[in-house]
């Protein structure tokens, strides 16, 4: 009795779960569709746009492109009259007169790199102050006042436990470095291994100014911290006839902080100006008296990183068809769909915002400005769904039998169940692909629930989903090109989005906020 029970119920289950298809949501989810991304992308990854670098032409003329298909689909133009919210930039660029060690000259975004805004400063100094991983033993009683710092950007190994030795700074490594800022160094010179690839792939591309919303700042005191590669270390220890590897080695066997003989100078200066750039808003007012003042948002950057520097270089754009040329025709599939539907008298309960951000290249700038200077408010906001790169296979999914039917779910639990429970349902019912949650992890060394626009949402308890197919050989890369693009992939990715936006749409209830997920520590 109890199998055939079983049996039985797992009957109504599965008839349940079929009943739970919408037959007018699946109807408006096949607007999306292959010829249509293809057209978009084609025209917002083309070599016209010169790689869509913020603050440049390029970006610009996809702002255009986005807000004339807004205007098109007839969405709202929601900024007074205005499909573009100006967000206030500003151009730091640091100009390197010296960084030398022992009379060796190393250089910016090619030996180490340096975030952040900084008094102009000349320092020369004739030894160096070694603190190891810079625990609070390495620490204790070392004078570091105006001294330059030389530290193992790594996670110290603890027993029973895998270091993190990535260059991207853990909760403990900032915690370390604010312990470092407090003795008051002159500057601090983190030391990671991986930077020498990363510096040699991306270096190039990276050397223009950084840029930054515009504020009124005061004057940073903090020690200015360099990443660094190997090279540099290696030339400070010169003359102690030892090389950084082997330091690191006697450091994990005990060895405590030292004072290194080294001749180090270095000089920069700061030109600033400011950076014209927008986000590209397109607004569908609700159709629900009870529901319209609730806002779902669906995001994607529509921003890359422009140009190659390199003179002699054949080809010169980066195009940034998938990073996130993809996740840019998503959006507007997704609105062109929802569009449709609302033409049709099927339009959603709830408005939606379609949000097309600048500036998540130069540290999520754009969502930045919309979050802190909601065009709607966020205590309104139900959910975004962020989209940021799919329309490749990852790295991790080449050559698996699935790797044309998964994408990366990240942070649809962070602080919300329902949320979570709401994707799952959409992708059984509709899309049936994997959704891999290996990312979905606020301890992930990559750290991407924090290096995508809807990190500014879930700051401020706004719960989100972030849709992303993995880091490929192209990442950031010249081949990221239009021609590498899985379009059906993409179109279904886009479609688990849509899938997912009508349910959070129409639905009777917000999903609930009750859980909260720990911000990274500055």
């Amino acid at each position: 009795m109890k199998k055939l029970s079983l049996w039985i119920t797992g009957i109504a289950i599965t008839t349940a779960a079929c009943a739970q298809q919408n037959p007018t949501a699946l109807k408006y989810g096949n607007v999306i569709n292959v010829t249509d991304a293809k057209k978009h992308l084609s025209i917002l990854a083309s070599d016209e746009y010169e790689g869509r670098e913020t603050g440049k032409p390029g970006a610009e003329k996809a702002a255009n492109y986005i807000a004339a298909e807004f205007k098109r689909l007839g969405l709202q133009a929601p900024v007074n009259g205005s499909y573009f919210l100006d967000v206030p930039l500003s151009e730091n660029k640091l100009n390197f007169t010296a960084f030398t060690v022992n009379g060796e000259s190393f250089g910016s975004w090619k030996d180490f790199f340096m975030n952040g805004s900084f008094p102009d400063k000349n320092l020369n100094v004739s030894d160096v102050v070694y603190v190891g991983f810079g625990t609070a033993a390495e620490l204790e009683g070392v004078d570091l006042t105006g001294k330059v710092i030389l530290l193992i950007n790594e996670d110290k190994p603890e027993a029973g436990k895998t270091a993190n030795t990535s260059y991207r700074a853990t909760p403990q490594r900032r915690a370390i470095l604010e312990a470092i800022r407090a003795k008051n160094p002159a500057a601090i010179i983190a030391v990671n291994s991986e930077l020498t690839a990363i510096l040699k792939r991306y270096g190039a591309s990276q050397g223009g100014g950084r840029i930054a919303i515009k504020k009124e700042e005061k004057a940073n005191t903090a020690a200015p911290l360099f990443n660094a590669a190997p090279t540099i270390a290696d030339a400070i220890l010169k003359a102690s006839g030892k090389t950084y590897e082997q330091l690191r080695t006697a450091t994990l066997a005990g060895k405590q902080s030292q004072v290194i003989k080294a001749a180090v100078n270095i000089a920069f200066v700061t030109e600033k100006k400011d950076v014209k750039a927008v986000d590209v808003l397109g607004f569908m007012p609700g159709s629900d008296a009870k529901l319209k003042n609730e806002v779902l948002v669906f995001s994607a950057h529509y921003d890359h990183i422009g140009l190659n520097p390199d003179p002699n270089a054949k080809d010169k754009v980066n195009n940034g068809a998938d990073d996130d040329g993809s996740g840019t025709t998503g959006v507007l599939e997704i609105a062109r769909a929802f569009s449709k539907a609302k033409k049709d008298g099927k339009g959603p309960r709830r408005s939606i915002l379609f949000l097309g951000n600048v500036g998540e290249e130069k540290g999520l700038l754009g969502s930045e400005w919309y979050t802190d200077h909601p065009v709607y408010p966020l205590a309104n906001t139900i959910a975004d769904l962020n989209i940021d790169m799919i329309g490749r296979v990852g790295e991790e999914y080449m050559g698996k039998p699935d790797s044309a039917n998964y994408v990366y779910s990240i942070g649809s639990a962070m602080l919300s169940t329902d949320l979570h429970k709401i994707g799952e349902a959409a992708n059984n019912n509709y899309t049936k692909m994997k959704l891999d949650y290996k990312y979905d992890d606020p301890n992930d060394p990559n750290q991407f629930y924090y290096r995508s626009d809807h990190y500014n949402f879930a700051r401020y308890g706004v719960p989100i989903i972030f849709y992303f197919n993995g880091v490929h050989a192209d990442y950031h890369g010249l081949g990221d090109e239009v021609s590498k693009i899985n379009f059906p992939l993409l179109v279904k990715r886009a479609q688990l989005a849509f899938f997912t936006g009508w349910d959070l749409a129409n639905r009777d209830a917000r999903p609930v906020v009750d859980v909260k997920t720990p911000a990274p520590t500055k």
